[in-house]
């Protein structure tokens, strides 16, 4: 759902997940069994060497495991593995070594302990990043974005089409446009082969126009649209966060509302990204680059862990806000 240059590095660590589990795995399988109290048991000795047998074939098939899996006639969001194997990966090796401090230094128990609460976070990670791999899982929270339940409506960010489907589906007499660089490296291909199977797999083809293009210098006229949404694209502008929200305020038409799913601080993306997810933006602040913009909260809260919030444009905005 990358949209912008500015994003264009948000992910390019996903090689890295593939890189340190592959490194974990070594250290699993070549040092860990040699130390002294590891090697004076049979169990320990051979269980280290599958821990991280498995650690190595787990990373490798993060990194390229996707390239052997055809999922041709079902819906495919195309979330390459290390999305979702590599917090499970973590907790696996976390797990080990709260082992490892427990067996050969038995007086830093404190540290097992953190070790292992570690790695049961990292597990309840993989389980939240998984989930949305499932073609089935909710892509949108309960709100009433269009109205008139008619009317022409913005995906901007649209990936695969996991939102597109969603608001398509809901909104039987709505038509969309799906919106993307389509150049996200953790969705495969940048998602735009994904998003024309899923729309035929959909039924939805004749609803939903393609278009190629970037989130903050959107290549429609002023007042395009009825409706807009925007999941997870948006918080991954970097610098130019409120420069994608000032192009869906501008291409939304006066009384049109605009649902904005996004990653906030909060346990889920804690589990998910651990401490990076400190770094994201918070959902007072989502709220103040709103405001400072024009919209008017309309409603708010999380959503599968993730912060949303549904935005209007108010009727006479032409006549306030440039």
């Amino acid at each position: 759902m990358k949209i912008h240059s500015a994003a264009s590095g948000a992910h390019s660590h996903m090689w890295l997940v593939g890189v340190a589990g592959l490194a974990a795995g070594l250290v699993l399988m070549a040092y860990i069994p040699s130390l002294e109290a590891i090697t004076h048991s049979l169990f320990w000795f051979a269980g280290f060497h599958l821990v991280g047998g498995i650690v190595l074939l787990g990373s490798l098939y993060a990194t390229i495991g996707r390239r052997f899996r055809q999922r041709p006639n079902i819906l495919d969001f195309g979330w390459v593995p290390a999305w979702t194997l590599g917090p499970l990966l973590a907790a696996v090796v976390l797990l080990a070594a709260a082992v490892v401090v427990q067996i050969a230094a038995p007086s830093w128990w404190p540290g097992a302990i953190v070790l292992t609460l570690l790695a049961a976070n990292s597990f309840a990670g993989h389980l939240a990043a998984a989930s949305t791999a499932r073609p089935d899982h909710a892509p949108l929270p309960m709100v009433d974005l269009l109205p008139a339940g008619r009317g022409l409506v913005l995906d901007g960010g649209c990936g695969a089409g996991r939102t597109s489907i969603g608001v398509a589906r809901g909104l039987a007499g709505a038509s969309l446009v799906a919106f993307d660089r389509f150049d996200s490296d953790y969705i495969e291909g940048g998602g735009r082969a994904l998003l024309e199977k899923n729309l035929r797999l959909g039924g939805l083809a004749d609803r939903v126009r393609i278009q190629h293009g970037d989130l903050t210098a959107l290549p429609f006229e002023n007042a395009s649209f009825d409706a807009a949404v925007s999941a997870h694209a948006i918080d991954h502008l970097g610098g130019a966060k409120e420069a994608g929200l000032r192009e869906m305020w501008r291409v939304l038409k006066p009384g049109g509302r605009f649902l904005l799913v996004v990653w906030a601080p909060g346990w889920t993306m804690f589990a998910v990204a651990n401490l990076m997810s400190f770094a994201l933006t918070t959902g007072a602040d989502w709220r103040v680059m709103a405001r400072r913009i024009g919209f008017e909260i309309i409603d708010e809260g999380t959503f599968n862990g993730h912060c949303f919030l549904l935005l209007g444009k108010p009727a006479d905005a032409e006549n306030r806000h440039a």
